[in-house]
């Protein structure tokens, strides 16, 4: 694969809802890119996602409501962030929204993340900063784990 299809692979994964920097990073290093150039690349994309969100929600996802099947699909979407995030805002305010996008699990990222802060009615800004601060530590997070899921590895591989 050419580093430019490696390139647009990450960015894609990055802001795909599934896998955001969770599977960006690992995709990364396992092709070869430094590890640090992977988290910087990740976390920048993956932290776009809430003014992308934001705006979605904001303009476009008012028009889609009109649908019958997008207001249903919509509608479950909404009660499961909020149901997942609202303890975590009851408790800690808008860094629960931070401590919620940091878990690097999936259903936890920046895009549940904004779309529960947007539900929950706090502020753009409070929404951006919590998400950004979520991002940097998850992709701190998973970068460590690859990291050292790749030296135990070595361990265990024998070079002939």
């Amino acid at each position: 694969m050419s580093n430019i299809a490696i390139y647009l692979w990450i960015a894609f994964l990055s802001f795909l809802p599934i896998s955001e920097l969770r599977g960006a990073i690992p995709f990364a290093v396992a092709n070869g890119v430094p590890w640090y150039t992977a988290y910087a690349m990740a976390v920048f994309l993956n932290a776009l996602v809430a003014p992308v969100c934001w705006v979605f929600l904001s303009t476009l996802n008012k028009l889609f409501l009109k649908m019958n099947w997008y207001r249903r699909l919509f509608e479950r979407f909404i009660e499961r962030a909020r149901n997942k995030l609202h303890d975590k805002v009851e408790r800690w305010g808008w860094l629960g929204v931070a401590v919620f996008v940091a878990i690097p699990l999936p259903i936890t990222g920046a895009w549940t993340g904004t779309l529960g802060a947007w539900v929950l009615g706090i502020s753009r800004r409070k929404t951006m900063v919590a998400v950004i601060i979520g991002v940097a530590t998850a992709g701190a997070i998973v970068t460590a784990v690859v990291l050292l899921g790749l030296q135990t590895l070595i361990v265990f591989i024998k070079k002939v």
